[in-house]
């Protein structure tokens, strides 16, 4: 029987395991560590990178490092002025009004939702979960903690359309 991934979707790290023979194993990632750093970031040479990686750069590219992304998350722009203040990439309004973060792609802007960053998260989880296992993962629980303020009903479905 193919294996379930299940993945802790956290605001700052993430964390992915497995059941074997009944119990929970956290799996490494791609780095060597149980927890990846919730954090995606576009370079200077247009290649997006995700978790350690990604972290390790905020300094030298803060407008292009994303991070705590679930705090926006099914949120309207109106709604988190606060939280804009504590991050320094740009966050702007969506056509539909929701928060989405603006990063710079092949030299132009490009706007993000929430959900895709998350996304972007998540299929690094994946891909360490299968170099990891050595097999193709089908299947995922995703677990999100609900510390947040923002986690409104919208919050949980923006984070549900990110898989």
């Amino acid at each position: 029987m193919a294996k379930v991934l299940g993945i802790d979707l956290g605001t700052t790290n993430s964390c992915m395991a497995v059941m074997e023979g009944g119990e929970p194993e956290v799996l490494e990632n791609s780095e060597g560590k149980r927890t990846t750093p919730s954090v995606v970031a576009f370079t200077k040479t247009d290649e997006r990178i995700v978790g350690d990686a990604a972290k390790r750069q905020a300094v030298t590219n803060p407008r292009n490092t994303v991070y705590s992304i679930k705090r926006f998350m099914g949120r309207k722009f109106d709604e988190v002025q606060e939280e804009i203040k504590r991050v320094p990439y740009k966050v702007v309004r969506a056509a539909n009004g929701d928060a989405a973060v603006e990063v710079e792609v092949d030299g132009k802007p490009k706007q993000f939702t929430p959900p895709e960053i998350s996304a972007m998260i998540l299929a690094k989880l994946k891909a360490d979960a299968e170099t990891r296992l050595g097999e193709k993962i089908a299947q995922a629980v995703i677990t999100v903690p609900v510390v947040e303020p923002s986690t409104s009903p919208s919050s949980k479905s923006a984070t549900a359309s990110s898989k």
